[in-house]
């Protein structure tokens, strides 16, 4: 197993019973001590509360064996996703008294899948703009290099996974805020089909085009996460009441079949781009070229 273990990593020796849940969460509180004075991916850390996750989490698992794959992983939620008890700020001095009485669904979903909950985690105010200097908690900062930006808005998240503090964490998508980043810290992020899993319970953007969805190390842990967190939500008027897919069987497929769209004009014309971006995007459609000639042969 890697020094920062990956979700799916730590969940099978967590099943096997040859990592314990506590000594995984005191690992990453000492992470998180030693580095978020300088990253700021934590508005609030829980260390207390989620020791007693974290030994409830065991003593589950020596009893009963785990949940399921996220059983006692550490974990943490961008702070616009309501938590009951546990402020919900929006990185703003508007909200930074706000305590909801509820947790958001897809908190609720996660806690019921084991997950060992942190703390919440930086955005922007209210996940829009930029980094602001004039708020009570400052901006996260990239664990590569803290004098650059981790993207946003889901910037904590993407620097407290890119920098181990957590296995996993929650994001919000609305123009870019889990897939940027996922892409400037090193990690992956999905920004799911919209509907797929409920909003109720986050603080809104746009609702015609807020997201909510997984950030981890891997497209396999985020596979796992969405399996957590999708699912019909009648409180959210926007969620698809559609079957929940097996994520992770479907990983390793290839791409036979799969027909992608790319519309040239957006970064040739309309907006050109870089030529070290169109380079990107020209390797991006050969390599799926090739894959699909592959796979079918």
């Amino acid at each position: 197993m890697s020094a920062i273990p990956t979700i799916a990593e730590a969940a099978a020796a967590i099943a096997a019973k040859a990592l314990s849940p506590v000594e995984l969460t005191e690992a990453c509180l000492a992470r998180t001590e030693a580095m978020d004075s300088t990253l700021h991916a934590f508005i609030r850390l829980d260390a207390e509360g989620a020791r007693a996750q974290a030994r409830a989490a065991e003593a589950r698992i020596m009893r009963d064996g785990p949940r399921g794959p996220l059983d006692g992983i550490p974990f943490a939620h961008k702070d616009i996703y309501c938590t009951a008890g546990v402020p919900t700020t929006a990185h703003s001095r508007v909200l930074q008294d706000h305590v909801p009485t509820e947790d958001a669904t897809t908190v609720r979903l996660l806690a019921e899948a084991g997950v060992v909950m942190l703390g919440k985690l930086a955005t922007h105010e209210f996940a829009f703009g930029g980094p602001s200097f004039d708020l009570p908690w400052p901006p996260a900062r990239n664990p590569w290099n803290p004098d650059h930006f981790p993207a946003g808005s889901s910037s904590g998240t993407g620097a407290a996974v890119a920098s181990g503090m957590v296995l996993g964490g929650t994001g919000s998508d609305t123009g870019g805020s889990i897939r940027g980043p996922a892409a400037l810290c090193g990690i992956t992020g999905i920004k799911p089909t919209y509907g797929r899993c409920s909003r109720a319970g986050v603080l809104p953007l746009a609702q015609s085009l807020d997201h909510t969805g997984p950030m981890a190390w891997t497209v396999e842990d985020c596979a796992i996460l969405l399996q957590a967190m999708a699912g019909h939500d009648r409180a959210d008027p926007a969620s698809a009441d559609v079957s929940v897919p097996d994520f992770r069987a479907r990983l390793g497929r290839g791409v036979k079949g799969l027909r992608i769209g790319l519309v040239r004009h957006f970064h040739e014309v309309d907006n050109p781009v870089s030529p070290a971006t169109l380079a990107g995007i020209e390797a991006a459609v050969a390599f799926y070229q090739a894959e699909g000639r592959r796979s079918a042969t």
